[in-house]
């Protein structure tokens, strides 16, 4: 790794694209003393910055943009985006500026992307500022995500300050440094579509396929390919959220990554007791983005980005929606196989039977009836035994009706009987699959509330080292893998968050 990071030269091959994409402008320093509220050495090691540099005193400055290494470029992105359904024609990174791309030993490009840093030509009436609370809840949920083996942008570091920022309340300001091989989004294709601008549609197109789907590019439709591939990553992404109880909050398709990313944590939420019209973002008030409606918009999603990139697929512009129609026929099928696949994992079966969907339904009436909490319920099961009924006591204590979970559970022994499953090895794979840690929003407020009133940044160093290993025991801070207090009903999130 390298000694000392100033030494790591920035490009920016995003920039050569030209000012079409993109507007240049500096970050805009926090006006009062910065200080390092917390920074992921793992994520530094994609940069091969080693631990021991991450206290230098520049390393605050260069990443909250304050000083500026060789070659970079800074500017924010311009995109558009259906936004709760809507068209909205120009939107762009409002409070976000990329300073450049970093490359590392192992030939992997990171874009450097500062949240918070500023106005930008599309801050529209904003302050392009990022508060504390939002910048630590998206630094730990980003890591999260990363270690339930989730794809996600990453977060290098949290940079606060004394600086006021106006929201709801008075607040201060914070940056966040996320990294990711690309900030791309649906929206970035479809501000192009809505301006007849289709010469910068291929050029951007091209610029993806050469950058991140290169084996696609001598592909004889390779921009039919790099969206069937682009559905297959969203479809993949989607049913992982599906399979954690993740809701993003706002899946506009400015929000969707052209890479099958989780990108742009803001009113984000881990379902705790099961509901399928589960709402996590209370600014959401027809539940458009609801639990149960993930998996379609997702192909809402790609479907807008389909018709972003019609002009590419055929001259004709019939041919070129028929060709997208059956691309986009697959979403579902995609879908279902991915979520069915990580059930049937989730619940340690190694083989796929026709009554799987049955058994699988059922646990959910039950869960959705008795409000269960997903991630609790999943983890115990980890430990369900096949020869021994009382010892699944824990498992059958989460439900009201224990006669309908009694029920259920015959029929999954049976199941895993038909497989000559065996217990102990069932367990060890399940547990591998079934988080025992996530992040609950009262963990995230916990750690809020300590940086806030206290300065205290040692809870989100806790969380960080329990989320970025979720399926370890960590026996010393089992608490964490427990129910909710009562106080954390009252805690809502929403698009200010």
């Amino acid at each position: 790794m390298c000694s000392d990071f100033t030494h790591l030269s920035f490009s920016n091959s995003f920039a050569q694209l030209g000012q079409e994409f993109f507007s240049r402008v500096k970050p805009t320093p926090l006006v009062k003393p910065q200080r390092l509220i917390h920074a992921n050495s793992a994520a530094a090691g994609l940069l091969d910055i080693a631990k021991e540099n991450i206290s230098a005193n520049n390393f605050t400055a260069v990443f909250s943009g304050k000083q500026l290494l060789p070659g970079a470029d800074p500017l924010a992105m311009l995109y558009g985006g259906h936004q709760f359904g809507h068209w909205v024609p120009q939107l762009g990174d409002g409070r976000a500026i990329m300073l450049g791309e970093l490359t590392n030993a192992q030939d992997e490009k990171w874009e450097i992307q500062l949240k918070g840093s500023g106005q930008t030509p599309y801050s529209r009436d904003g302050d392009g500022r990022a508060v504390l609370r939002s910048t630590i809840r998206e630094y730990l949920c980003s890591e999260a995500m990363h270690g339930l083996n989730i794809p996600t942008t990453r977060a290098l570091c949290i940079i606060g300050s004394d600086d006021e920022v106006y929201r709801e309340n008075i607040e201060t300001a914070a940056i966040l440094t996320r990294l990711a091989p690309s900030h791309i989004r649906f929206g970035s294709f479809e501000v192009f579509y809505y301006r007849n601008q289709f010469a910068h549609i291929k050029t951007l197109a091209d610029y993806v396929l050469a950058q991140h789907y290169p084996e696609l590019v001598n592909h004889e439709q390779p921009y039919l390919a790099m969206l069937e591939e682009v559905i297959e990553r969203t479809a993949s992404l989607i049913a992982s959220w599906q399979g954690v109880g993740f809701c993003h909050g706002v899946m506009n398709s400015d929000n969707m990554s052209i890479l099958g990313l989780t990108l742009d944590y803001g009113p984000f939420g881990f379902m705790e007791a099961f509901d399928p019209k589960y709402i996590c973002n209370l600014s959401d008030y027809q539940g458009r983005y609801a639990y149960n409606e993930q998996p379609q918009i997702g192909l809402f999603n790609v479907s807008c980005l389909a018709q972003a990139m019609l002009p590419l697929f055929d001259d004709d512009p019939e041919q070129a929606a028929e060709l997208a129609k059956e691309k986009l026929s697959g979403y579902q099928e995609k879908y279902e196989n991915y979520f069915s696949l990580l059930m049937q994992r989730k619940l340690g079966l190694t083989n796929s039977q026709a009554k799987d969907r049955v058994l699988i339904n059922d646990l959910f009436t039950l869960m959705t009836e008795d409000k269960t909490d997903f991630s609790i319920l999943f983890r115990r099961l980890c430990d369900f035994s096949t020869t021994e009924t009382a010892s699944n006591t824990a498992i059958r204590d989460l439900f009201m009706q224990r006669e309908a979970f009694d029920s259920w559970a015959t029929q999954y022994r049976e199941r895993l009987l038909s497989e000559n499953s065996n217990d102990a090895q069932r367990a060890e794979r399940m547990k591998q699959i079934n988080p025992k840690f996530i992040l609950r929003n009262y963990m995230a407020e916990i750690a809020i509330r300590k940086a806030e009133d206290e300065q205290d940044y040692s809870e989100i160093d806790k969380l960080m080292t329990l989320l970025q290993t979720p399926f370890a025991e960590h026996p010393e801070h089992e608490a964490y893998a427990g129910f909710p207090p009562d106080w954390a009903d009252n805690i809502s999130v929403s698009c200010s968050s």
